[in-house]
């Protein structure tokens, strides 16, 4: 793990004035995401300042999700903190293959020119013959009733309730949106060891504490969940398929045995990937009576429309449209009519069954060479290693970037993700070679 870089200095005399200067740092990007701070009692002999100004600094810092702190591993930038920063990530060099950041491939999004002229052609609503360019007006219905059409029978299919859908802007949008809405700053809420970075340090930006549950193959292990439960949580974020990064995915059992767990909390689904998860879908949702499920177009639809469906109990939807009625209104509803257009005519399957492929091939690969990766679903593939930095700069060194695993992990082992969405099965051998002389460099010998 990277420290401060010596360019940058944190200054102040006050808890306030040494938080303002942190936050500063990480905005102009001299505190980059995962990069370790002083500890308290060095940060307080160089402001000359006592260690109680200096922890209630860093105290601050961690409630608005700026810093996080790990046992062991001192306290370092969030992955991704709650400020705009003014400067860019620095991009993959030429001649190195991006496995890193998680994104669908742009081959297997669906072509949208068609789909946008067309709407433009019949006036997005209305009969094609009034040639206007129709757009909604406030105190209008947020929910485009095609989108919502398309949304409840997808919902059904997969035994997940939905007799009103919400419009949110992603799922990120509409985790936020239903965490708001039924939990206060100080709850504990269970989520998922490894988990991904941006539902964690959302939770923490709410001001919510953070509760591991370790998974498995099948998703949240029950066990782990049990011990979060008793310990005061009060919701739990899962992700029933997809898992990012562990790749897991509920079968009819683990979600049976989750949902009589969780009968007396608020329950969170994320389905990010939707369709192209490459397993079905398997809720957890609905025996609390306190719920909500938000699936996200992103993965196989396209990120840029920033569309999210969101079903679940009645209180919850009013309260989230309701407080998304005193901001931004509804999502547009012209990326709503695009959306449903384009769920209309792509049938995923193919997608699905490529995504599954390219998983499938390195994990094959990766197992015939002595590793155990976790991929049941999903774009990524999880690999355990016994140091996470050194395999990153040898991978690197190799040409291809993957993510460490330190950004997912709250307490579970060290691995890192590769991402396989637009890996073609035909490379997957030279890339599981590549991560396997990583983790297993071979051994130097001293000259004669």
């Amino acid at each position: 793990m990277v420290s401060v870089s010596q360019q940058y200095v944190i200054s102040g005399t006050s808890a306030e004035a040494i938080a303002a200067s942190v936050e500063a740092g990480v905005a102009a990007g001299a505190l980059v995401p995962g990069v370790r701070l002083p500890s308290v009692r060095a940060l307080a002999a160089s402001l000359d300042v006592s260690p109680t100004t200096v922890a209630s600094a860093l105290a601050e810092l961690r409630r608005r999700g700026v810093v996080v702190s790990q046992p062991r591993s001192g306290t370092r930038v969030a992955d991704r903190p709650p400020l705009r920063p003014t400067w860019s990530a620095a991009a993959v060099p030429a001649g190195v293959r991006d496995l890193a950041l998680g994104n669908p491939d742009p081959a297997l999004l669906p072509e949208m020119t068609g789909a946008v002229l067309a709407l433009a052609a019949t006036g997005l609503v209305g009969p094609p013959e009034a040639g206007t360019f129709s757009q909604r007006l406030y105190g209008e219905a947020p929910v485009e009733p095609g989108l919502a059409a398309l949304a409840r029978a997808a919902f059904a299919a997969d035994g997940v309730v939905a007799d009103r859908v919400v419009v949110v802007s992603g799922a990120l949008d509409g985790i936020e949106r239903a965490l708001a809405a039924q939990l206060s700053p100080g709850d504990l809420v269970a989520v998922e060891d490894p988990g991904w970075p941006g539902v964690l340090d959302l939770a923490r930006a709410l001001g919510l504490r953070l509760a591991p549950v370790g998974v498995d193959d099948f998703g949240m292990r029950p066990e782990a969940l049990a011990a979060a439960l008793r310990a005061g949580a009060r919701a739990a974020i899962l992700t029933p398929r997809g898992q990012n990064p562990f790749g897991a995915a509920h079968d009819k059992a683990r979600a049976a045995e989750l949902r009589e767990l969780l009968r007396d909390v608020f329950v969170v689904e994320d389905d990010h990937l939707g369709p192209v998860a490459g397993v079905p879908y398997r809720t957890a949702a609905g025996r609390s009576g306190r719920w909500a499920v938000v699936r996200s177009v992103s993965k196989w639809l396209g990120p840029d429309l920033r569309c999210a469906v969101m079903a679940g109990d009645e209180l919850t939807l009013a309260r989230v449209e309701g407080r998304q009625s005193l901001g931004p209104g509804w999502v547009s509803a012209i990326l709503q009519r695009l959306a449903a257009a384009l769920w209309e005519r792509t049938d995923a399957q193919a997608a699905a069954e490529t995504y599954a492929a390219r998983r499938t091939a390195l994990v094959a690969a990766l197992g015939a060479r002595g590793l155990a990766p976790h991929a049941r679903s999903g774009l990524n593939v999880w690999v355990p290693v016994p140091d996470e930095d050194a395999v990153v700069r040898a991978l690197w060194a190799a040409g291809y970037s993957v993510a460490a695993g330190s950004s997912f992990r709250l307490g579970s082992a060290p691995a890192v993700r590769v991402t396989t969405a637009a890996l073609d099965v035909a490379e997957a051998g030279a890339v599981a070679d590549a991560i396997a002389a990583a983790v297993n460099p071979p051994s130097r010998t001293r000259a004669a």
